[in-house]
């Protein structure tokens, strides 16, 4: 367990990173109301209603039906709405394995445990973008 990801106090702790998203992930088991907060707001209305984003967020805890289980407050900054969604959703996967190793296989088998490394590619001196040529004229 390294140390992004631990148990501390009432709550589990993880972080998920995806692009330049970076969320930081507690989950509650003992909180009175069980829901999902994103930066203090309720995560189908901090994605607008976009059903795709709002089922991303949503799948580690479908998928072991863990419905109305927990309360999870998420503190999510930088990256796009995508990003965010896919960083929120490996926090919510390594959270939900810091509360308990069984849930591994599963998760692992829906590939909630692995963090995307792709990152926008730098633009290179010369080039129009990281790899994108000026035109070329031969006259």
């Amino acid at each position: 367990m390294s140390e992004d990801n631990k148990k501390i106090g009432k709550y589990f702790y993880a972080t998920g990173r995806r692009k330049s998203a970076v969320a930081k992930v507690r989950l509650y088991q003992d909180a009175k109301e069980k829901e999902i907060l994103i930066n203090e707001k309720n995560y189908k209305g901090y994605f607008a209603n976009n059903n795709v984003l709002i089922e991303k967020v949503y799948s580690p805890v479908k998928l072991l039906n863990l419905e109305n289980k927990f309360k999870i407050s998420v503190k999510v900054n930088g990256g796009g709405p995508n990003g965010q969604a896919e960083a929120i959703r490996l926090g919510i996967a390594r959270a939900l394995l810091v509360l308990d190793e069984k849930y591994k296989k599963e998760l692992r088998a829906s590939s909630y445990l692995t963090r995307d490394p792709r990152k926008v590619e730098r633009k290179k001196p010369g080039l129009k973008k990281a790899r994108r040529a000026p035109q070329w004229k031969k006259r």
